[in-house]
């Protein structure tokens, strides 16, 4: 299994490490601050750095099977042995973008109220579908209610929550198309003052006042019963 820094320190953007497994395109840290692909959010790219064999550019970060995280390289790229000390050292800008949008997905939640049916975010824009009619999505008032809750710059807190109190309180598992990770006892969580509560997984920022500006870019059908809600950073600086 491979300790995920990232977990408990999101700003964290690099760790020393050591290589336990290499397979075909992938090495496997003992630690990492890499995330994982994993609800909607992209994995993590970066380099290790390698005192002998220098710069090894990851390309992607994905799980593994028994709790191990996989750092994609480019198969063509020879792996380092087994046993190597590196630093692994993330994209940080990038995983910057990612940990905004993904905090202003959680406040887009609180401002729909409505069933999340699936989401996604990349660096440039984010969407999550919901169960709702499409009469009542107006973007502008929105963008209002996502620029209040911005300006007030709330604090975004990591918790868990104990797997028996998360079954006996289903309404906190907002995303329908995604079922939070289970049989380690608790659910890591995402509590946004008294805004938003839910498992999550994924990378956030401290106080939504970090988040920027968020402009919803288009709101559209794709289905009954997915109106899609797409969401920019007008302020993207990092």
């Amino acid at each position: 299994m491979t300790t995920a820094l990232f977990r408990d320190d999101a700003y964290a953007d690099r760790c020393d490490a050591r290589i336990v497994r290499t397979g075909d395109g992938h090495v496997v840290l003992d630690r990492t601050v890499f995330y994982a692909t994993g609800g909607g959010q992209p994995g993590d790219v970066g380099a290790l750095l390698c005192q002998d064999s220098g710069r090894l550019a990851i390309i992607g970060t994905v799980w593994g099977e028994a709790g191990e995280i996989l750092h994609l390289i480019d198969a063509a790229t020879p792996a380092p042995a087994v046993g190597t000390r590196v630093e692994a050292v993330i994209d940080w800008p990038r995983r910057h973008r990612l940990m905004r949008y993904h905090t202003a997905l959680h406040l887009l939640c609180a401002v729909v109220p409505a069933p999340v049916t699936g989401g996604r975010m990349a660096e440039d824009k984010a969407h999550l579908d919901f169960d709702i009619d499409m009469s009542e999505l107006d973007a502008a008032t929105i963008e209002r209610r996502l620029a209040e809750l911005v300006a007030a710059d709330l604090a975004v807190d990591v918790g868990a929550i104990a797997e028996a109190e998360l079954d006996a309180r289903p309404e906190l598992v907002r995303t329908m198309s995604v079922q939070p990770p289970r049989g380690q006892g608790d659910v890591r969580t995402i509590r946004i003052a008294d805004v938003d509560y839910q498992p999550c997984g994924g990378t956030h920022v401290r106080r939504t006042g970090e988040i920027g500006t968020p402009r919803v870019s288009r709101i559209r059908s794709e289905g009954r019963r997915n109106k899609r809600v797409t969401i920019v950073l007008d302020d993207m600086s990092s």
